[in-house]
């Protein structure tokens, strides 16, 4: 997802190819019970969400979505949140930023929110979760994330990324739940590009 222009022409970039894991059984990890209806919400987007789209489309407000078959990294994570626990992040970003624009970046040339695509940018979403203080240390070994953590990463040549670090184990590190080009799958990719941020909002 991400790095856009400006304009109703905006697009997100697709993040990438994707990877699939190698085994279809592994260990499950403990969760919170909060984390474990997350992770299960991401879960059940898996074959739903066949296919990447990041175009700019104009959505209703609140609860706006693209269609469930497609979309980009951000709108797997909302959906989830949406899913799981009824917390619409279109609606507490854009009112963040109608509050707060000048503490969001300003890569993409708007002068005001605009709630059909500024949730779906992964910079809005970190800048988000930083000012709602659930940033976290990333952790120096794998074996330091937990179930329902969000991670955000940089993936060359498409900008930035994010997703859900799941329940079940993989063999380098926790499965993640993501939409990184080919729709929503579970796969020990965490560690394939390098990590700029960990998040964990309610969850615990």
């Amino acid at each position: 997802m991400l790095l856009l222009g400006t304009g109703a022409s905006l697009a997100l970039t697709g993040c990438g190819a994707s990877r699939q894991t190698g085994s279809p059984s592994v260990p499950t990890l403990r969760a919170t019970p909060r984390a474990a209806r997350l992770i299960a919400a991401a879960r059940a987007q898996v074959g739903v969400t066949v296919r990447y789209d990041g175009g700019y489309t104009r959505i209703p407000f609140p609860r706006g979505d693209v269609p469930r078959d497609r979309g980009a990294c951000t709108d797997f994570l909302i959906r989830a949140y949406r899913d799981a626990f009824g917390l619409d992040l279109q609606a507490l970003v854009n009112a963040d930023l109608r509050a707060s624009f000048a503490a969001y970046p300003k890569i993409w040339g708007l002068s005001a929110p605009d709630s059909n695509i500024d949730h779906r940018r992964v910079q809005n979403l970190a800048t988000w979760l930083h000012r709602k203080h659930a940033a976290l240390p990333v952790p120096a070994q794998a074996s330091g994330w937990q179930p329902g953590d969000i991670f955000t990463s940089l993936v060359a040549g498409t900008g930035t990324h994010i997703g859900l670090v799941s329940d079940d184990a993989g063999a380098r590190s926790p499965l993640i739940i993501h939409n990184i080009g080919a729709g929503v799958r579970e796969e020990d990719a965490l560690l394939d590009w390098p990590i700029t941020g960990r998040f964990r909002w309610s969850v615990d």
